[in-house]
Formats: C-alpha cells, structure tokens, sequence
C-alpha cells in the first residue's frame, strides 16, 4: 500500500469515527460556520466539527502545523477532500481569513504577526472582513482616501469603507489605507490589521433592493491602530492587495456559498417541471430545453477548467491572474441561471412576502435582485476583462 493510500485509509477511520451525524448533509447545501468571537453554529454538532477538526489541523490542511494547519501535502489534502464529499461532511469552518487573508500573511507577514493570527484563523476564533472599496474607490481602488498617519507607534487612521461584507458580524478588518498622499497612488498605500473593537470603529449595514443586508459601510474616526499591525512595508500595501484580490477571485470562483445558506432549494429542473407541467420526460417548451441544456454544459465546463487550474495552483504556485477569468464567467453564468429560473416560473416567481407566496417563489425574485451584484462584487466584470486582456492574453494597451 502507498503512502498516499495508507494516508486516504487513515482518514477515512478518522472521519467516520469523529465526523457527527448533524454535519452529514446529503440533501442540503453545507451549512456555513464563520466562526468569530460571537461565533454561531447551525447545531451542536457543528460546534463539535469545528473543535475536532481544527485540534487536527484541518480546516487549514495544507497551512504548516506551527499555524494552526495540518501540514498536509496538496495530494494529502485532496485526499480529505474526497473523503469529506463520500461521507457529505460540511465544511467546518468558512473563513475570509482562510480563503483570502491567511495566504497573503503566509506570503508577506513577519513571523509574530504569523503566530499572532494565523492560528486564531485557523482556529475559527476570530472572524475577518475586507476593508478594501470606499465610496470613491470602487473599481478604481488605487485612489483610495483613508489616511493612516504614523504617530509614534501607532497610526492614526481617519476614513470609511464601503460593501464590507460582514463587517457587522466581524472580529478583525484587513485594510487598505493611505499613508502617502504625494507620490503616485498605487505606491502611497499600506496594509494594516484593525481590530474592530478599536475606539472609532463603527459600522453601519447596507440594505440591498433584494432584501438583504451583507454589506456595510465602516468608519474610523482617529482609530489608532499598533504600528506593529503594518503587514509588509509601508507604501508597499498595494503588491499585497493585488495578490489578496486574486486569492478573492479564486473563492469566488469556486462558488464561496455564503452565510445565507438554508435548506436545498429546487433544482432548475425541478422547477421547470412543475411549472410547465411535465412530470417526466421531455420538457414541452424546446427554447427553455436548449437554454438549459446549454447552461448545465458551460456549468460542467467551468467546474472541470476550473479544477484543473485549482490542482495547478497547488501543485506549485499560487492563483494568477487566470482568477478573473473564473470570476467573471461563474458571475456571468450565475445570472444566466437565475434570469432562465425568473423567465421559467413567470409571474409566480414575483412574490415577496407573505402567506400567498411560498418559501421557493419567495427565495427566487430575492436571488434574481441579488444576482445583479455578482458582476460588480470582488471586482467588476469590466476590470476582470482588462485584467484578462492584459496579464492574460498580452495585448497592448
């Protein structure tokens, strides 16, 4: 028996004897743990999945074990992988600190910051949002305007964010900020760690047409954060935050469920069959057939292009500039599909609350308005075409 077997047998009677039955979920999507000082668990069970799995060291399998992760080999974790889908095992822990942060202080951080906060990540302990855009700096970030002014040994920072995803649920911000005003843009900028509970941090959720609320705007009013909270060289924030942002499309990429998680949904086809009457068979109307068709063909397309490019990375280097490729089509694919599931079910798909309407009618006119974000969130479909034309494809500017 190879290594690699001996390791899959191993973590096969691992699972099965400390994976709980409450987390095994074949008919619904994965329920989401974020973790955090005010952490929240969708049963006792999970709370239990959380423990064992990051005492083990998995929910950062391949992070070095003196950060809180199991040292595993990209093979190794493969592995688990594969043996957490057979049994259904829910992540343990969803974390912008894993997804996006941990790996930029894996790659930039000095050594204290490391052991600071990369186990309380890996840990669940403390949960991080993104202090990134501001009112003007969307897609243009690089002229951000939140000043970081260095007084002693600390800075003083004055500004606001806005569309930080959670940052009314969140422990820690990463941020971006100014702290050179008189050179060129991209290189007056810095990194710095906030804590959120820091006197003059105040946040204030964002409502969205769909109902929601995810995003919020983030303020500080002289916050004064330890100069020990700088991440990489001061000015030099920008290089750090381009390599975040394509850890970020990466996620997103791969289709990061968010918190708003729930019971399984119908499927398009489920829908479609109730709606046009066709219990089984051939559905009857032949443009909704090629429509649907043709978008469970890109969708087995992207997973497939997309796990190759994964397993890439992983074999040897980080994510590149190929993210917003990723990003943009599942952004692109996704309102194709909630558009086609909206056209499908008509005027039955219009409800918004009450008893006349059920649950499903109700969750599809909510994730067609929140939808439309998917295109502008984590970096504009245009930015993503730039990106690709230039780092992708070479062409000229």
């Amino acid at each position: 028996m190879s290594d690699l077997e001996t390791f899959r047998a191993d973590t096969r009677a691992w699972l099965e004897e400390n994976c709980p039955s409450g987390v095994r979920q074949p008919d619904a999507p994965p329920a989401a743990v974020w973790g955090g000082r005010r952490a929240e668990f969708y049963n006792d069970d999970a709370k239990v999945w959380l423990e064992r799995m990051a005492e083990k060291g998995w929910t950062v399998p391949t992070w070095p074990t003196e950060y809180g992760g199991g040292g595993l080999s990209n093979d190794e974790a493969k592995v688990l992988r594969d043996e957490m889908q057979r049994i259904r095992a829910n992540p343990p822990l969803f974390s912008f600190g894993i997804s996006m942060l941990g790996p930029a202080l894996l790659e930039f951080a000095n050594e204290e910051q490391k052991k600071e906060h990369l186990t309380r990540i890996a840990r669940g302990e403390i949960r991080w949002c993104q202090g990134y855009s501001e009112p003007g700096a969307g897609s243009d970030l690089a002229s951000l305007r939140t000043r970081a002014v260095r007084e002693g040994d600390h800075y003083v920072v004055n500004g606001s964010k806005i569309w930080t995803s959670d940052a009314n649920h969140s422990d820690w911000i990463f941020c971006l900020v100014r702290t050179d005003p008189d050179v060129p843009k991209h290189n007056g900028i810095s990194f710095l760690l906030i804590d959120m509970e820091s006197p003059g941090v105040s946040v204030s959720p964002i409502q969205l047409i769909s109902g929601a609320s995810p995003f919020c705007e983030t303020f500080f009013d002289d916050v004064r954060v330890p100069a020990a909270n700088l991440v990489g060289v001061e000015n030099d924030g920008w290089n750090i935050a381009k390599r975040l942002l394509q850890h970020e499309r990466a996620m997103l990429g791969e289709g990061a469920r968010s918190s708003s998680m729930g019971p399984r949904r119908k499927t398009l086809l489920e829908v479609a069959r109730e709606t046009l009457d066709a219990p089984e068979g051939r559905l009857p109307d032949a443009v909704i057939r090629d429509e649907m068709v043709q978008l469970e063909m890109d969708q087995a397309c992207y997973k497939s292009t997309f796990q190759r490019s994964a397993d890439a990375a992983k074999a040897g280097r980080g994510p590149g500039p190929e993210t917003s490729m990723f990003k943009l089509y599942l952004s692109e694919m996704g309102q194709r599909g909630s558009d086609l599931r909206q056209r499908i079910v008509g005027a039955e798909g219009l409800g918004w609350s009450g008893a006349e309407f059920d649950a499903e009618e109700v969750q599809i006119a909510r994730e067609w308005l929140y939808g439309r974000a998917s295109s502008i969130l984590g970096g504009t479909s245009e930015v993503q075409m730039n990106i690709i034309a230039k780092r992708v494809l070479g062409l000229p500017d």
